[in-house]
C-alpha cells in the first residue's frame, strides 16, 4: 500500500507522529505504526494472562471466608461492599451480576469473568481491602517484606496494578505506547517497564510467567524491530 492510501485510511493527523519520529520517512513511518500494534497486541496478551491469574487468586483467597458466591453476595444489601466508601466496586458488581440474570446466565465464574481488570486493582483500595479482611495481601505472598524505608503492603500493591491499567486501557482506547509521553520520540521503555512490572508480579503471586507465556510472548522480538527502525 502507498503512504498516500495508507494515510487516507489512518489519517494524517494519527500518522503525522510515526513519520516525525523517523525523521520524516514515510515508509519507516508506516512501518513504525505497525511495529506500534504489534507491540500492543503482544501487551494485551500479556495483561489478558496476568488478569486472569490475578482474579483467580483473588477468588482462591476469599472464597474460604465469604463462599463460592463471594462476589454477588458482596454487592447485595448487607454484603462486604454495601458501603458509602465502595459503592464504586458496588455498582459495578451489581450491574454485571443482574445482566446476567437477565440473560439466565449467572454462575460464579461467569460473574468474575464479568469485572473489568479496575475492579481487581480497586480490591488493593483502602476501603475494598478493609472491607475483604485484610486478606488479599496472600495473593502476593513472595513479595518482598515490608521496611521502615519500604512498605509493600496494599497501597504498594494497588500502585503496581494501577501501571498494568493505565497500560491496558491506552491500548484498548488505541493510543499509542511506542512514544516517549507528549513526544513523538520513539521508545520501547513504557511498554518495557509494564512488561518487567507483570512479570515481577507474576513472580511475587508464585507464577512462573515465563513458562505461562509459552509460545505466546513474542514481546522481545518486537521491541527489537522498533529499536532497529
Amino acid at each position: 500500500m502507498t503512504f498516500n492510501a495508507f494515510e487516507e485510511v489512518i489519517s494524517a493527523d494519527r500518522l503525522r507522529r510515526y513519520v516525525k519520529a523517523c525523521d520524516g520517512n514515510v515508509q519507516k513511518g508506516m512501518a513504525l505504526y505497525r511495529y506500534n500494534l504489534s507491540l500492543s497486541s503482544e501487551m494485551l496478551k500479556i495483561v489478558s494472562c496476568f488478569e486472569v491469574a490475578l482474579r483467580n487468586k483473588i477468588d482462591y483467597s476469599l472464597e474460604p471466608y465469604f463462599g463460592s458466591d463471594w462476589l454477588r453476595d458482596s454487592c447485595l444489601p448487607g454484603g462486604i461492599f454495601d458501603k458509602p466508601q465502595t459503592q464504586g466496586t458496588l455498582k459495578i458488581i451489581s450491574k454485571a451480576y443482574n445482566g446476567l440474570l437477565l440473560k439466565s446466565a449467572y454462575t460464579p465464574s461467569k460473574l468474575l469473568s464479568e469485572m473489568e481488570f479496575g475492579v481487581w486493582k480497586y480490591m488493593y483500595s483502602g476501603p475494598q481491602y478493609a472491607a475483604t479482611g485484610q486478606k488479599l495481601l496472600s495473593v502476593f505472598p513472595c513479595k518482598p517484606k515490608s521496611s521502615a524505608d519500604n512498605r509493600f503492603d496494599n497501597k504498594h500493591i494497588f500502585n503496581e496494578l494501577d501501571g498494568i491499567n493505565q497500560i491496558r486501557n491506552r491500548i484498548a482506547h488505541h493510543e499509542p505506547i511506542c512514544f516517549v509521553a507528549g513526544s513523538p520520540t520513539k521508545t520501547i521503555s513504557y511498554a518495557q517497564t509494564e512488561y518487567m512490572r507483570i512479570m515481577k508480579l507474576f513472580s511475587w503471586m508464585e507464577i512462573d510467567g515465563r513458562s505461562l507465556l509459552y509460545g505466546i510472548d513474542h514481546i522481545i522480538k518486537t521491541f527489537e524491530k522498533i529499536l532497529d527502525l
